[in-house]
């Protein structure tokens, strides 16, 4: 099967072939008004700001978790050529031929692929499992493999604060979800998404409406634009600051707090000027763990629990086993 960068690279395409064209409806195309933008989170103050700093930035987190399920973080401490050298490193892969990234194509999700790496070439998507950083041959692209291991490494730092500063805004103790939903030993599933141009960009889209499925998603991308939250009814197109990261609460993290933080629906957009590359690390709990609504988020009548429980790992193999389409696999365990 080709990919979708294989089909525009080798064939001249005037319009989007039949298969590729998405059934947008009427709202879909509702955008928000420009002065909508997505809450900003200063990291610093989270983990070196005065307490005042702290303290508003936690209540600052609390409440874009509410009401957007969508933040950028600045001042995160992330290397700026550490980014950068990732997304060069994961445009080296899509660099391959096809026949060189089959050999990393793996049959099932959670299949175990040599060292340690299942590369989906088929829709231009590389996934790594619990938090492996092995890329591609391990003689040959050693850097590659380096630079992965030092950017998970930092982005999983990264979401570990953030989980404290999520903790702190729900009211309860700052290792609250890193102690229940075991972090520790969590998994880290890190997806790259390339989006070639596309000569009818107003018919297809990169992504279908959807929700993550883990805890915490954090997300870097190239200097072009394309994802949109959605918030109030209306599509948001999101334009972050160089450097920034992007996050998202996930599918998980409305489960353990029964509701009271959402996953939040996203898209990705394409275009036809140039290539679009995004980055993104799901940070959830480990495999085998079994997901509930808390104790702490539950209140008898007055608050049942909204979701069942249901392993991690048979929520992810849920999803993978149905086509994006919203928080339809969110439904699907709803009390």
């Amino acid at each position: 099967m080709l990919s979708v960068k294989s089909l525009v690279e080798t064939c001249s395409l005037p319009s989007v072939p039949s298969k590729y064209v998405f059934p947008f409806k009427s709202h879909d195309t509702t955008l928000a008004e420009e002065s909508e933008v997505i809450p900003t989170i200063d990291f610093s103050f989270l983990t070196s700001g005065t307490p005042e700093q702290k303290s508003n930035v936690v209540q600052e987190i609390g409440c874009a978790c509410r009401e957007w399920g969508f933040f950028m973080v600045v001042n995160h401490g992330m290397p700026k050529k550490l980014m950068d050298d990732m997304l060069q490193t994961s445009q080296s892969f899509f660099d391959l031929t096809e026949e060189e990234k089959g050999e990393y194509r793996g049959e099932q999700l959670f299949d175990p692929i040599k060292y340690g790496t299942s590369f989906n070439a088929s829709v231009d998507k590389s996934t790594f499992l619990e938090g492996s950083s092995q890329v591609i041959k391990i003689v040959q692209f050693r850097t590659c493999r380096e630079i992965s291991q030092e950017y998970c490494r930092r982005a999983r730092e990264i979401a570990k604060e953030l989980f404290k500063g999520i903790s702190l805004s729900l009211g309860l103790e700052g290792n609250y979800v890193e102690k229940e939903m075991e972090i520790e030993r969590g998994s880290q599933l890190l997806v790259v998404n390339l989006y070639p141009p596309c000569p009818q960009p107003e018919v297809a889209i990169g992504l279908p409406p959807h929700s993550d499925h883990g805890l915490l998603t954090l997300l870097i991308q190239n200097e072009l634009g394309g994802l949109e939250v959605q918030h109030s009814g209306k599509w948001v197109p999101i334009s972050p600051l160089p450097y920034s990261i992007l996050v998202n609460t996930g599918d998980q993290m409305e489960v353990l707090t029964n509701g009271t933080y959402k996953s939040v629906v996203h898209r990705a957009m394409v275009n036809n000027r140039a290539t679009r590359i995004s980055l993104g690390t799901a940070n959830g709990p480990p495999l085998g763990k079994v997901v509930q609504p808390a104790p702490e988020f539950v209140d008898g009548e007055n608050r049942p629990a909204a979701y069942r429980g249901i392993k991690y790992k048979e929520y992810l193999e849920l999803q993978y086993s149905k086509e994006l389409n919203g928080k339809s696999c969110l439904d699907s365990i709803r009390v």
